[in-house]
């Protein structure tokens, strides 16, 4: 069983009376539940709808950050065959927050970025939490200008609270590389497809997000500061972070309407965290759309549709 979000409760509640109920049945066949498990199903079903039809920033934020939310390396095994990890930078060292390589999709050959936070203690502490060093944007744009000098359609997934922030990251150039990064995305010649399937934070996230088409999961967050750094800087009050994720427009929806993002992918009922392979089949689906809409398209053409995307926002507002 997953875990619970703290706004979870009554759910979590009647779900536990349902594992309760099946438990005792276990024990005595004569025993008869349907009835019982159906009608708690249909009302934790009921609240779970409910609940997620009108989540607060702040809880967006929360689910967003699920430990079981599918990560970076779940899409890859899920939606890339034939994946070939490529590691290095060429410069100073592999970072295992970025992961990416070759591989197919639906049959075609494509380059593959992903922030990977991983899914427990272990694979958190490998992979840094998702947070890249300098040499892990160095990586990313290596495989870009990769991509870009065979032809190859770059897809990114994007889940990270932003880059690292610690000193040897600083001493290696860390604002130089996520600049380059982000330079590396609007220069390609080929169509660049993000996913903010998670967290999209700040410079960390753009760096390998200035795509031609973004696309973003509905529960997902994307934002230039985390809620409790914003909070923290604005009232010096970490505790504040439920008004710093509203006031920053963090959400899907909030940032389509603003221009930021161009599609919201659908997620499941509760969350991509409860269903992850039909949340990763939506994603599937959205890219596919995405690159066959750019298919045949000059590259001069695709560095235009790009670059006028970003210089557009805010234009209409």
């Amino acid at each position: 069983m997953h875990a619970f979000l703290d706004f979870e409760a009554p759910v979590a509640e009647l779900e536990g009376k349902i594992a309760e109920l099946r438990s005792l049945a276990q024990g005595d066949a004569k025993i008869s539940i349907s009835d019982d498990v159906k009608s708690l199903e249909k009302k934790a079903n009921k609240i779970l709808n409910d609940l997620y039809l009108a989540l607060t920033p702040w809880q967006k934020a929360q689910v967003a950050r699920h430990p079981d939310r599918p990560h970076a390396l779940n899409y890859i095994e899920h939606l890339i065959t034939d994946f070939v990890p490529l590691a290095g930078d060429r410069k100073f060292s592999e970072d295992e927050a970025v992961v990416g390589g070759l591989g197919r999709f639906k049959g075609q050959a494509v380059v593959v970025i992903g922030q990977e936070k991983g899914s427990d203690t272990a694979s958190r502490l490998k992979h840094n939490f998702g947070m890249a060093k300098p040499e892990g944007y160095r990586k990313a744009v290596r495989l870009m200008e990769m991509a870009d000098r065979f032809g190859l359609p770059v897809i990114t997934f994007v889940d990270t609270s932003g880059a690292y922030p610690g000193v040897d990251a600083e001493e290696r150039g860390q604002a130089e590389a996520i600049a380059r990064s982000t330079d590396c995305c609007l220069s390609l010649g080929v169509p660049l497809v993000s996913v903010i399937i998670g967290e999209g934070g700040s410079g960390g996230a753009i760096a390998i997000a200035t795509a031609n088409t973004v696309l973003m999961l509905e529960h997902a967050i994307y934002s230039v500061i985390s809620p409790e750094g914003a909070a923290s800087i604005l009232w010096r009050d970490p505790a504040r972070a439920k008004d710093a994720a509203v006031a920053l427009k963090i959400t899907a929806q909030d940032l389509k309407k603003f221009g930021v993002i161009d599609e919201i992918v659908p997620e499941p009922m509760g969350g991509a965290h409860r269903m992850p392979s039909q949340a990763m089949d939506a994603v599937s689906e959205a890219i596919a759309r995405t690159l066959q809409a750019f298919s045949g398209l000059s590259a001069d053409l695709i560095r235009t549709q790009r670059r006028e995307k970003f210089l557009g926002i805010g234009r209409s507002l």
